[in-house]
């Protein structure tokens, strides 16, 4: 029976109240050592009633013969003491009896803010061993942790409920058995090895490891320590393991590892077909059994989609499967292929949702599949799919298509961190599908452009025979700015151009027509090699100008290292003459052409080189040669012979002995070249252009040299006639004769020596007369009383064409007539 003065601490601290003051004795002491508090247990423990002590220095309460009384002693009274203190120390009660109790000191702030002492010391009570025992007892079997004691044979000596609960079996059941034979498996039988080594050593061991437990659909990740437990003696008589499910945080690493994959596997290349291929194949078997891609056909086809989420009947095109077994056989359809998805089908619901949506396969579903589409009911089936994942793919707010998640091999169904799981891998493929969808786009557009730009036939000419090809680069470098051309020229002649515009995409297509265009003006004002180029080089440099001062985004150009800024090319111009076999040539920055004789002899022609165009630097080269009839001229671009799987010498090489070679046709030459350099994935466009000789009989070729005598010219105009009859054109004979007469008569009036008549017999009849004058004469509107100005007009009115073209001696001005059918 407790005394009414017992202290209303002590009485608590008796009654066993845990949870009261009176269980901890407690007092707070300041930076110079005097007590400031002492509560009603620190009474009951040493009898000091709170007016006795507080006040007093806290070392007078340490027994003269405590060992620790100088140390507690230097350690209240440092400038720098520790934040805390523990200890054994012998106390002095108030009636002179001694008490050793451990002490726990913290450094604090008082609520003043002064430094101080928290002293607290736990009151012993009554029977706390017997229930100490107890509940160590207890927090063996009870504990969270999965724990079991084997003895040094590692036989279970206990077992604490959580274990019973993941192994399936009683304590009872298991006392005796080492691990291997409890849960037989390699699992095990490395823990038994662990177990051992602490054994040995005497030292605690770390384990990881994943195992199938009886009861769960799948292996479970377990953490666990393996220590060695001592007699008193200090030898091992047994070890205790504790072990933490992990399956939770190793599944949650599962994924992160997973997803971090995705987003490097993901979207290699700016392909449509391949990106989603990547997605289905990081999928499986990771997270699931069966996995389709399939895309809004628009989608597909670098197109936009329509906006807004799709109703009813939803058709899509497979793009991508990839399944557990090899080949798919779960698929229904092939990539390619386009069916409708009705719209209870996951993939049609969750695209109207435009949200990710997780299903459990049941027999009604599967029914109402068997009428729509019994084909996919029978998979169904046959594989026994049981749970699927429908998510879109969606990017910057467009709907592009959906992705579909089956399992049928894996147990278990998806939960919704794999649903999430499969949104974040889905989000990524669907950002990479638009990137390669909106390139596919630009690559078609600068394709089609490209490809309108080039000329589609070439035009027929007694000079040359020739024959081309184009490739593309393909689709992960984008359409570049290669082209080609074949000009007719008066004269009967020819002009071979081929060119390569630096970059990829519309903007190099754009620059490559503008080149084109230019090439053909200024083709046509019968400009020499060198001197075309050299405009050429001028016109560059304007575009590169004006695309500097403009604005403008960006584009694959500038993927490709060209700045909005620059514009670069290079170009090769040769000029061919039937009539006198001479071919003249100059090259800025480009290949030098192949030239193959007659007699299968193929050389690289060392012609120049000259700088790009656009550098406007050095001045170009004009080389003329002589070329037997029917020799081949090959004219190129880089991406012919460069590419990095080979080099640039052994290509050349190829292409000589290639051309060297014996062809049916032209167009047959051209694709055995193609066959024998084109790479595999060419990263460059390629334009060949190949081109035989011809010569132009002298018969058809007839030549005066006239005196500067007004008088030759109807002896001119009488010459002329007998030729076009002599060729059959007896009725071109007085158009003719007017055009000489008028030409023939300007020369001697307006010109200087010497002066030279010609006509060709080509595809058309040609009047060329030559004179020793630079000065070029043009149309002009006669008024009614001038007596010159007219014939230059008639000879316009009278002809197909007429020009001026400047020579080494003078000037040549040339006019066509139709030659009439024979």
């Amino acid at each position: 029976m407790t005394r009414p003065d017992t202290p209303r601490d002590e009485r608590s601290v008796r009654s066993g109240d845990l949870l009261g003051e009176g269980a901890t004795a407690k007092a707070t002491v300041d930076e110079h050592g005097i007590v400031t508090q002492w509560n009603e247990a620190a009474r009951g423990l040493l009898g000091y009633r709170s007016a006795e002590i507080v006040g007093r220095p806290a070392a007078e309460l340490l027994h003269d013969s405590s060992p620790a009384r100088a140390e507690v002693s230097a350690a209240l009274r440092s400038p720098s003491p520790p934040a805390r203190l523990n200890g054994r120390v012998t106390l002095e009660r108030r009636d002179g009896s001694t008490v050793e109790l451990g002490l726990l000191a913290h450094r604090r702030t008082s609520s003043a803010g002064a430094p101080e002492w928290l002293i607290v010391s736990a009151v012993p009570r009554a029977g706390d061993t017997a229930r100490d025992e107890e509940l160590m007892r207890r927090s063996f079997l009870e504990g969270p942790c999965t724990m079991a004691v084997y003895d040094t044979g590692l036989r279970l000596r206990w077992a604490n409920h959580d274990l019973e609960r993941v192994m399936g079996l009683a304590q009872e059941e298991m006392r005796g058995l080492r691990i291997p034979e409890i849960l037989p498996g390699s699992e095990s039988e490395s823990a038994e090895r662990t177990m051992r080594r602490a054994l040995e050593t005497g030292e605690g061991q770390r384990l990881e490891l994943a195992a199938p437990m009886p009861g769960h659909p799948h292996p479970l990740a377990w953490s666990a320590v393996v220590a060695p437990l001592l007699d008193d003696e200090g030898r091992t008589a047994a070890v205790v393991l504790s072990a933490h499910d992990t399956t939770a945080q190793l599944t949650a690493r599962q994924r992160l590892t997973l997803l971090n994959e995705a987003s490097v596997r993901i979207g290699s290349t700016l392909d449509i077909d391949r990106t989603a291929q990547e997605l289905a194949d990081v999928a499986v078997p990771a997270l699931a059994d069966f996995v389709t891609v399939d895309l809004l056909p628009a989608v597909h086809d670098g197109g936009e989609p329509r906006p807004g989420p799709p109703g009813g009947h939803v058709l899509l095109r497979r793009v991508a499967c990839r399944s557990v077994f090899a080949g798919c056989p779960e698929a229904v359809l092939e990539p390619g292929q386009v069916a409708a998805y009705p719209e209870f089908s996951p993939a049609a619901e969750c695209l109207k949702a435009e949200r990710a949506m997780r299903n459990r396969v049941t027999d009604p579903a599967v029914a109402r599949w068997a009428d729509e589409a019994p084909e996919r009911a029978a998979m169904i089936r046959r594989f026994g799919l049981h749970s699927t994942m429908a998510v879109p793919l969606r990017a910057r707010g467009t709907t592009l298509g959906v992705a579909t998640f089956s399992r049928h091999r894996r147990p278990e169904p998806f939960e919704q961190d794999d649903l999430l799981l499969a949104e974040e891998m889905t989000a990524r493929a669907a950002v990479c599908v638009d990137n390669a969808r909106r390139y596919t786009h630009e690559r078609h557009t600068a394709l089609a452009l490209q490809r309108s730009l080039l000329p589609r036939t070439l035009p027929p000419s007694a000079a040359v025979e020739v024959a081309s090809s184009y490739r593309p680069a393909d689709s992960r470098s984008g359409v570049g700015g290669d082209w080609f051309d074949v000009i007719r020229l008066s004269g009967a002649r020819v002009a071979l151009v081929v060119g390569d515009v630096v970059g990829h995409g519309v903007r190099a297509s754009a620059a490559m027509g503008r080149l084109r265009t230019a090439v053909r003006t200024l083709a046509d004002v019968d400009l020499a090699p060198d001197e075309l180029l050299t405009h050429l080089d001028d016109l560059i440099n304007h575009l590169s100008d004006e695309t500097e001062s403009g604005t403008g985004g960006t584009d694959s150009a500038e993927t490709a290292g060209v700045t909005n800024a620059q514009i670069g090319a290079t170009c090769l111009y040769a000029v061919y003459d039937p009539v006198s076999r001479r071919c003249s040539l100059a090259r800025a920055g480009h290949p030098p052409p192949v030239l193959v004789t007659p007699d299968g002899t193929a050389t690289l022609l060392d012609l120049p080189g000259g700088p790009p165009l656009g550098l406007g630097s050095l001045p170009f080269e004009t080389v003329e040669l002589e070329l037997p009839e029917g020799s081949l001229l090959a004219l190129y671009t880089d991406g012919l012979i460069e590419s990095r799987e080979r080099d640039v010498d052994r290509a050349i090489d190829t292409l000589r002995f290639t051309l060297a070679q014996p062809a049916a046709s032209l167009d047959g030459l051209c694709q055995a070249v193609l066959a024998k350099l084109l790479p595999g994935h060419p990263t460059d466009d390629i334009a060949l252009l190949l081109a035989r000789t011809r010569g132009l009989d002298t018969g058809r070729v007839a030549t005066w040299e006239l005196p500067d005598d007004p008088a030759v010219v109807a002896r001119a105009r009488r010459e002329a006639a007998e030729r076009l009859a002599a060729w059959g054109f007896e009725e071109s004979a007085f158009t003719m004769e007017v055009v000489v007469g008028e030409l023939v008569t300007n020369a001697i009036r307006h010109a200087t020596p010497p002066i030279r008549l010609r006509l060709i017999h080509d595809r058309a009849l040609i009047c060329e007369v030559s004179d020793g004058s630079a000065t070029a004469p043009h149309l002009r509107r006669a008024r009614a009383f001038d007596e010159s100005g007219r014939g230059l007009l008639l000879v316009a009115q009278l002809t197909e064409s007429w020009g001026t073209r400047q020579t080494a001696t003078g000037k040549t001005i040339w006019a066509e007539l139709a030659a009439p059918a024979l």
